[in-house]
Parts: structure tokens; C-alpha cells; sequence
């Protein structure tokens, strides 16, 4: 990465505004979506429009947008672990779990990010301070957890909910450091285009296989919510975080892994009236910080590598 042209200040206070805010409020989006929506429709239409209209601008604009077979397959893989693995989990959790929450339980995302990327790249040890907030992070989780695992008969929808959206952290650093992995000259947008194309079409197979069609209400809340995370969510969050990636050192752009669960409580405590209780503010506080120790903390290699690239939110 280079930084040949440095850009405006405030060009990348806005961009990071625009990343904060827009990421951090997709979780919201995602609850007022399906509540009249199911999830896996949701995610279809979604993901189906932002990656068609993608591919579109991107023909227009001049860039490649047709690979070989090969390569648009492993970007199919990548798009499918990324969006239905992550995204398509946390919409599903979303009808148990508050945005807010699900938001904190994310946040653990950057944790199994340097765990994978240490055991498939082969060129990042992790540290001491990695290794502390790595089980810091865990303890975080069981504060978030305590009400559910200390109750036997309230909260195990929200539990296995929870549950499910570590699964879904899991599949989304799979598949970033996959996309690494697999680099292969693809122009960064339209190699995204066909991710989010490719994972639009695996959600509406899903959805067709859980009869959503039968279910659906078609609301303009639910219609007005999907377009909010089409437009802010896939299009403006997403081209902000790209461009901040080309322009500012990759360990500023991950911030947004633990400003986004701020924003999303916060949102959901506003908007939803969601539930804020000490356990949720003790274990976002525990989960926040072991987030910033593992990507402060200093990364010894064994060849020559780039910086450890951000992840990307689930809320996109």
C-alpha cells in the first residue's frame, strides 16, 4: 500500500464518519427489516440489487468486470462465507437477539481474524497482548452471556442466537483471510461486485428452500429498511472503507470494528428501546477492550507482508 498522495484531512474524517455511522447502524436496519421480511429474502434482495448494480458501475466506468471461471468462483466462495455466513447468520439472530447486542458479540470478529490469518497465511505469530485479548475477548462473551447461561428457562432462543453469531463471526474472518489468500489480480470492486452477486443468488436458493415467498410482508418499513442497507450499508459504507484502505494505514481503518457496537447500541437503545443493562455495558466494555489490545498489539512475521488488512462489518 502506498501513500503517495496524501489526502485531505477532512476527507478521511468523513470517510471514517461515513464508515462509523453507516456500519454501526446496519444492525438496526437489519431488525427493522425482518420484522416483515425473512431473513433469507431479505439478505437476497439485498445483496442481489448492491451486487448487480455494482457490476454495472463497473462496466461503465471502464473496469474488468469478466475473469475466468476460476477466479469468479473463489470469489463466489469468499461472497458466500462473507455474506450468507456472516450477514444472512446475524439477520436470522436478529429476530431473537437485540441489534445491539448482536453488534457487541461481532465486535469478537478481529479475535478469530488474527487466529485465522496466523494459522492460513503462515506469516503473523501472534503476541502476548494478542494471546491476553484473545481471552479477554472470551470473557467479555460470557459477561454478555451470564443472564441466558444462568436462567433454564428464559432467554435460550436469544442464547443459541447468540451462538449462532459467533458461528457467523467465524465464517466472515474465514472468508477475509481467504479473500487474501486467493488474490489474484482481480480489480477490487467488481472482485466484490461478483461476491455480493454470487451470495444475492445463494440467499434466494436458501429463501426459496424456506418457503419466504409464502411468508413475506411486504411493509414499507421493511421495503424502506432494506433499501437504507442497500444504499448506506453496501454502496457509501462499503466505497468509504475502500477508499480508506488505499489512503490510511490499515490498523486506524479496524477502529471501526469497536466504534460499531457503540453506535449500534446506542441506536437500538434510541430508536428500538432496546434493553441496556449492566451486563450488556460490563461485557461490550471487556469486549471493546480485548479488540483493541489484539489489534494494537505487535505482529512478528516470517516473510515479508503487507499489514493485516481490517475486517470487514457484518452490518455491511
Amino acid at each position: 500500500m502506498t501513500y503517495t498522495q496524501r489526502p485531505s484531512r477532512w476527507m478521511v474524517i468523513l470517510a471514517f464518519g461515513l464508515v462509523y455511522l453507516f456500519w454501526g447502524s446496519t444492525y438496526l436496519g437489519i431488525d427493522i427489516a425482518v420484522q416483515s421480511i425473512p431473513p433469507a429474502l431479505m439478505c437476497a434482495v439485498r445483496f442481489s440489487i448492491a451486487g448487480v448494480v455494482m457490476l454495472a458501475v463497473c462496466a461503465l466506468t471502464g473496469r474488468k468486470v469478466w475473469y475466468s471461471p476460476k477466479q469468479i468462483a473463489l470469489a463466489g466462495v469468499v461472497g458466500l462465507l462473507l455474506l450468507m455466513g456472516g450477514n444472512l447468520t446475524l439477520a436470522f439472530a436478529e429476530l431473537a437477539v437485540a441489534s445491539g447486542l448482536a453488534a457487541l458479540i461481532i465486535a469478537i470478529t478481529p479475535l478469530w481474524f488474527l487466529v485465522l490469518d496466523s494459522m492460513l497465511l503462515g506469516d503473523h505469530h501472534i503476541s502476548g497482548r494478542g494471546k491476553a485479548g484473545l481471552a479477554l475477548g472470551i470473557m467479555g462473551l460470557f459477561v454478555l452471556f451470564y443472564p441466558q447461561l444462568a436462567s433454564s428457562t428464559v432467554g435460550r432462543r436469544e442464547f443459541w442466537a447468540s451462538l449462532s453469531l459467533i458461528g457467523g463471526s467465524f465464517s466472515w474472518a474465514l472468508g477475509s483471510v481467504l479473500s487474501k489468500r486467493w488474490q489474484s489480480g482481480v480489480d477490487v470492486f467488481s472482485g466484490t461486485a461478483w461476491q455480493v452477486t454470487i451470495a444475492g443468488a445463494g440467499c434466494f436458493v436458501f429463501a426459496i428452500l424456506d418457503r419466504d415467498f409464502s411468508r413475506v410482508v411486504w411493509t414499507a418499513r421493511g421495503i424502506g429498511a432494506t433499501m437504507y442497507l442497500i444504499v448506506c450499508g453496501s454502496w457509501i459504507g462499503y466505497t468509504a472503507y475502500i477508499w480508506l484502505l488505499e489512503h490510511v494505514p490499515t490498523s486506524k481503518v479496524s477502529t471501526y470494528a469497536y466504534v460499531n457496537p457503540v453506535v449500534a447500541v446506542f441506536l437500538g437503545w434510541l430508536i428500538l428501546h432496546e434493553r441496556v443493562d449492566r451486563f450488556i455495558l460490563a461485557g461490550s466494555a471487556i469486549v471493546v477492550m480485548s479488540v483493541i489490545l489484539v489489534t494494537s498489539a505487535k505482529v512478528s512475521t516470517k516473510t515479508v507482508a503487507e499489514e493485516m488488512p481490517a475486517v470487514e462489518a457484518t452490518g455491511d
